[in-house]
């Protein structure tokens, strides 16, 4: 039976959060404005009032601007919360403490949010019988020796997807649905698939109440995960038990299995904002903690918060103390949690100084960069903000990789059938070296991907004009206006056989390009069966049938996922596809011919690059390794079929691989089935990708 009442000691200030170390609970929490602290010990997740409360002293539990205590005897499994008292003159200074609210800890390894209400928390006031706890984690672990994986970039297939959608719907067909412990069971799928990384949409603990109120008179709830409370806490939303402080060993479960099977895992994080939103939102910690220095706030009245994420608030990210709490807690994740890399939602908010301003060196993204516990994961950026900074080639330092937003745009032009881009393809399938070469960096520091979850889907990409978010509760404002998408001919849903087939082949196109180009590929969850959000473009709060996976499409669309899976074991057999350096166009050490070659339509002549009307690009890539063949690639988005010249290779015979044009599975053939061609002549059909490996003979 748990004690009533624990002895104390004075506690230390490191480290921070609730450590337990077999003697008793270390309590450590920063505050400098705070007066007075009182820790709140309860029995379970869901009690209402303390069974103990620790009155912090001045001089006993607080050196310098850490508040500490260590509770003897107390047992993992202890819930927790904080109260702080202090000046409440936001407009002034922007101290927001108000003694009855109950706060989360910052660096909670584990929370609840069995109780919490939202809605009562953004109103002054007691707040306890709704507020979120946080639990002394039972941290212990047998890793059986896992250590994380050091995957070249150049060799990296990363597979977006979200951990909830993902074997939730009935079809998923899981013990676990939803969980951490659900996508293992889906492990065997991914190694079938290909794919060498996952991207885990956030799985940081957030408010899946975070959605505007006519969202939430709905029903709905905050369904990505972008509104992140607790940095630390893996989010109770995914684990099977966590009532029971289990989120620790959950997650780790998930690394511990996804790396025996060779695969990555990287996380999505969200430190641009957190869920406190603005003025009027919620407080859950860091605003009655460190209201001060934690957000951007207006210089002249600093009760208002700026916004330049559209979510409310901003992080305040290079404040020293900000700036240090950020990179400890991704070493965290590195060290005790064994994650591979990170991807940085809206990282170009991190480029803001405290004014906003942008800086040419952020300490916070250096700091990262230069972390030696953080020197072996992978750093991805969306470097964009949402107030017009957009740092796409330009974003700081050197190691970071980025988002191809580029790439993205002019490859859904190309396979829609625009004209005249073919020169700004060319760039970008190679690695898009205008953005990156000059500052000496390489074709990994590119992220290309055609979809992700922010967007259509690779199916509704080509199936709708326009996006329909009625469902999202905001009269279709929200969501991204322009899509750069193709319907086919008929808005949505359709019977018609020549529609379907063309969007069939177009989905196959966009697989087929984003594996043939320099850089690292990036496809989201469901793309390779067809998934469909029935034209919803910002899912944002589905967390419904609309956006989870229907694994009932995998057998519907086998074909195109036989495609994909081939497309992404033609690129692993070949180097000359995952190239860490810019290609030049002249011949190797490996190879007599050029790294690439530029071909029109006879092998003679070059592209027309200035032509307004190309939409057809044809070019050689020469094998790196002994024994890798040679491959020739010819992309036609063109409404009419076109005979093409095969370049002659002593010594060599073409054998075509892939043509998107032709029915499943003539449309990718694997090494073992090809056969020679036995004239230097081929017709590539319409709107249609063509490749070709040679053999020696």
């Amino acid at each position: 039976m748990q004690k009533t009442h624990y002895k104390l000691k004075h506690g230390s200030p490191y480290p921070q959060g609730a450590k337990f170390n077999g003697e008793g609970v270390n309590f450590s929490i920063f505050s400098r404005h705070a007066t007075a602290v009182d820790l709140l010990l309860f029995t379970s997740s869901d009690s209402e009032q303390p069974f103990q409360t620790i009155n912090l002293d001045k001089e006993k539990h607080r050196t310098f601007f850490s508040w500490h205590v260590f509770v003897k005897e107390l047992p993992v499994g202890t819930w927790y919360c904080w109260r702080m008292d202090g000046s409440n003159q936001p407009r002034l200074s922007g101290l927001r403490f108000d003694k009855q609210k109950y706060l989360l800890d910052p660096c909670a390894r584990a929370i609840s949010n069995k109780r919490w209400n939202r809605s009562v928390a953004c109103i002054s006031g007691d707040n306890g019988s709704t507020a979120m706890r946080c639990v002394v984690a039972d941290e212990t672990y047998d890793w059986e020796g896992d250590k994380t994986l050091a995957i070249r970039s150049e060799k990296a297939i990363v597979y977006e997807l979200h951990v909830g959608g993902f074997t939730r719907h009935p079809s998923a067909k899981v013990d676990n649905p939803g969980t951490f412990k659900g996508l293992i069971e889906k492990i065997p799928y991914l190694q079938a698939l290909g794919i060498t990384h996952v991207e885990l949409l956030p799985i940081m603990a957030f408010d899946e109440q975070d959605v505007p109120c006519h969202t939430a008179d709905l029903g709905l709830k905050n369904y990505w995960g972008y509104s992140t409370h607790s940095f630390f806490s893996p989010h109770p939303g995914f684990c099977i038990t966590p009532e029971q402080g289990t989120h620790i060993k959950e997650f780790r479960d998930l690394v511990k299995a996804l790396h025996k099977a060779d695969i990555a895992i990287i996380l999505d994080v969200v430190f641009n904002h957190t869920s406190e939103a603005g003025t009027n939102g919620p407080v859950i910690n860091f605003k009655g903690i460190l209201g001060d220095i934690f957000y951007h706030l207006d210089s002249h009245d600093k009760s208002i918060f700026h916004d330049y994420t559209g979510c409310g608030n901003t992080v305040n990210a290079n404040h020293p103390l900000v700036s240090k709490f950020i990179i400890s807690c991704l070493e965290y994740w590195v060290r005790e949690m064994h994650v591979d890399g990170f991807r940085f939602d809206l990282a170009s908010a991190l480029a803001r100084g405290e004014g906003g301003q942008v800086l040419q060196n952020p300490p916070v993204l250096w700091g990262i960069e230069l972390s030696e516990q953080l020197a072996k994961t992978k750093l991805i950026a969306e470097a964009w903000d949402a107030a017009g900074l957009y740092q796409v080639g330009s974003f700081p330092g050197y190691r970071w990789a980025e988002w191809n937003g580029r790439y993205r745009d002019v490859i859904r032009r190309f396979v829609r059938g625009d004209k005249g881009i073919i020169r700004e393809v060319a760039t970008r399938i190679c690695g898009s070296s205008d953005l990156y070469e000059s500052q000496g960096r390489l074709p990994i520091s590119g992220i290309n991907f055609v979809t992700c979850h922010d967007g259509f889907t690779l199916y509704d990409l080509f199936s709708y004009n326009q996006k329909h978010n009625e469902a999202n509760g905001e009269h279709n404002n929200d969501g991204c206006n322009n899509n750069l998408s193709f319907n086919c001919g008929v808005e949505g849903e359709t019977s018609d056989p020549e529609i379907l087939a063309l969007r069939r082949k177009l989905a196959k196109n966009v697989f087929a390009i984003l594996l043939l180009s320099q850089g690292v590929p990036m496809l989201y969850a469901g793309d390779e069966f067809l998934n469909s959000q029935q034209g919803n473009n910002n899912g944002y709060c589905q967390d419904n049938e609309l956006s989870w996976l229907d694994w009932g499409m995998v057998d519907q669309n086998a074909d195109i996922l036989r495609f994909a899976q081939q497309m992404i074991a033609l690129r692993k057999r070949h180097s000359a596809l995952m190239r860490r350096r810019f290609l030049t166009g002249r011949p190797t050490e490996e190879s007599h011919l050029p790294d690439i070659t530029w071909h029109g339509t006879l092998v003679s002549s070059t592209p027309c690059w200035q032509d307004p009307e190309a939409r057809k690009l044809t070019f050689t890539l020469a094998g790196i390794e002994v024994n890798e063949p040679d491959l020739h690639i010819i992309m036609n988005m063109d409404d009419q079929k076109k005979d093409i010249e095969l370049p002659v290779i002593e010594g060599k015979r073409w054998c075509l691989a892939v043509d998107t044009t032709k029915p499943s599975p003539e449309d990718i053939v694997k090494p073992e089935d090809q056969k020679p061609l036995d004239t230097n002549q081929y017709e590539v059909g319409s709107r249609g990708i063509v490749v070709f490996e040679n053999i020696s003979y």
